[in-house]
């Protein structure tokens, strides 16, 4: 029934001596599981000829994430170690696996035989040399081979690519395969990170936090195989987890989720009042009231978005979700509760100046019709001024909240 039983178990006794030699493992391969009975029993022979033929001390683990397939029978059979992950999810069962393993160095891979485990060599030979994450790379631009019928065209020439092009220059991450499922780190890094996501993004979330922790990098070649199973379709979901990736990289940067755009609308603004204030004629185009108007829309947008930037900047350094940034530190250092609420202070009081004057003018012509033209040049700069200062005082008051019992 198991054609590869007997050359598994072969490789499984091989394992066993090198780790018993040896003491406790030095590598620990795991593999996520949710019904792979197609490949399972593939992928575990190859680890071990591979582990095997160079003598590692190793020990192999199935994270099974609540196969029906009898995967278990079959990763057991094997000579690998099963670790029974309830909880459903790529990332959950990856963090079971880990948690469960006693290597001092880890090597992940999927169980559809989509990946090559005799290449496990060169991952275990970079991290020897000191590397805290060794990434595979199946692209061409990082040595990679995809065969054919192995990766979807889209996810080939433009997801992957792309993605892997933001997370090099957003996070400055060394690698040209931000996708690949294969790849090995030392066990004592991977506690620092602290990983939490559960489902898919959990390999993208690996790389965004040793790149924000300038952990040591390195990247090895690999090929890419077409899936091997035949049971049942891939668990990948193209636009899904193209969102999901999108969605971690823009927590994960503040500076392109909320700075980003926050300066260009407050830019926008600032134009807008330029040319609406003494309303400028230019090409045709008068800029008068309703032109301020969008442009208040534009500069209070903006100004909330850099506050939510600068917040969640702070509320990621405390939580331990980034690393301190020594720029924010000295920014919320600098500007103190007090300054903060100064600031606003004035910008509030100019604002009410600017509206009782608006109020002024129109009790002077006992109530009744403006020259709403003229008049919006008052009223909606105060407006805008007041709102300004009391976001900049709620913001300060919940930075304080943030910095709570913090060092």
């Amino acid at each position: 029934m198991l054609p590869d039983a007997a050359p598994a178990a072969a490789g499984a006794d091989a394992t066993r001596v090198a780790t018993e030699q040896e003491g406790e493992p030095e590598l620990s391969v795991v593999m996520p599981c949710l019904n792979e009975a197609d490949t399972l029993g593939t992928c575990i022979r190859k680890a071990q000829e591979a582990i095997a033929a160079h003598g590692i001390a190793a020990e192999i683990i199935v994270a099974d994430n609540g196969s029906t397939d009898g995967s278990q029978e079959i990763a057991r059979s094997g000579g690998a170690r099963v670790v029974a992950v309830p909880e459903r999810g790529y990332g959950n069962a990856l963090q079971g696996g880990i948690a469960a393993a006693r290597g001092r160095f880890v090597l992940m891979g999927d169980a559809d035989d989509s990946y090559d485990f005799h290449e496990i060599p060169r991952f275990v030979e970079k991290l020897r040399e000191g590397y805290d994450l060794v990434q595979g790379s199946r692209l061409e631009r990082g040595g990679g081979h995809v065969l054919p019928g192995a990766m979807p065209t889209l996810h080939r020439r433009w997801g992957n690519p792309m993605f892997s092009a933001m997370a090099r220059s957003w996070f400055r991450a060394p690698i040209s395969d931000v996708y690949c499922g294969m790849r090995a780190f030392t066990k004592e890094h991977y506690e620092r990170l602290g990983q939490r996501c559960t489902g898919m993004e959990f390999a993208t979330e690996m790389i965004v936090k040793s790149s924000l922790q300038t952990a040591r990098i390195a990247e090895v070649p690999v090929t890419l195989h077409p899936d091997g199973r035949r049971t049942h379709a891939p668990h990948l979901r193209t636009f899904r987890d193209g969102w999901r990736t999108l969605r971690l990289f823009l927590v994960y940067s503040p500076r392109w989720l909320f700075l980003a755009p926050g300066i260009l609308l407050t830019l926008l603004g600032l134009a807008g009042y330029v040319l609406a204030l003494p309303g400028i004629s230019a090409l045709g185009v008068t800029f008068d009231a309703h032109t301020l108007l969008f442009a208040s829309l534009a500069l209070i947008c903006g100004y909330q978005a850099m506050l939510f930037g600068v917040l969640t900047k702070v509320f990621a350094m405390n939580a331990g979700l980034t690393p301190p940034d020594r720029r924010i530190v000295n920014f919320t250092h600098g500007l103190t509760l007090e300054r903060v609420l100064l600031g606003a202070g004035a910008a509030i009081l100019a604002g009410i100046v600017l509206l009782v004057v608006a109020v002024a003018e129109w009790s002077s012509r006992d109530f009744g019709h403006l020259d709403y033209a003229d008049t919006m040049r008052v009223v909606i700069p105060g407006v805008t001024l007041t709102a300004l200062g009391f976001q900049s005082v709620l913001a300060a008051f919940f930075i304080s909240v943030l910095s709570i019992g913090r060092r």
